[in-house]
């Protein structure tokens, strides 16, 4: 089964389609994937470490030829980078939360992004659609601790009020 996933580009290279859609900015190019490439990036969502030999023993390739797709997939933008998943509990980060960002009249999203850059504990941050203008994932040692970094984010210029959800458990 041919498969696509969106890659950022300004030109469209063989095995490519184009698209009209945009994001950050960029012209979203769809990259065309086969079931081996699926297996690869599947394989790797579940362990980035596995080596290419590995990968090759699980996918019926050469280590050869299972490094020049993953290269493939890199330079083509399906995978951004290898990352480390950490435990947050084991470093001391009890708490999780979401905290919807409403701010003052029309805030562009590079004055968000600079705000949620100066606070170490907002994790990830996103705008979105409805009535808040943006909803930020915050980890914190404690309750006290996550007052502390609410605080911080409702002192910042533009935002008006926040609304937050403490994380109890993940599905």
């Amino acid at each position: 089964v041919m498969g696509w996933i969106a890659s950022s580009s300004s030109q469209a290279k063989p095995g490519f389609r184009k698209n009209d859609r945009f994001v950050g900015g960029s012209e979203v190019i769809l990259l065309r994937l086969d079931d081996v490439d699926h297996k690869i990036l599947a394989l790797l969502l579940n362990d980035g470490r596995t080596s290419f030999a590995a990968l090759g023993q699980q996918i019926g390739l050469s280590t050869a030829a299972t490094k020049r797709r993953v290269d493939r997939l890199v330079r083509d933008g399906a995978i951004r980078r290898f990352t480390a998943e950490l435990e947050p509990a084991v470093l001391g980060w009890s708490i999780e939360a979401f905290v919807e960002l409403y701010c003052e009249g029309r805030v562009p999203p590079d004055r968000m992004r600079d705000l949620v850059r100066t606070i170490p504990e907002v994790v990830e941050a996103y705008t979105v659609t409805g009535e808040s203008d943006g909803l930020l994932r915050v980890r914190a040692a404690d309750t006290a601790h996550f007052e502390k970094v609410l605080g911080a984010i409702r002192n910042s210029p533009g935002v008006s009020r926040t609304r937050s959800s403490l994380v109890l458990s993940r599905l």
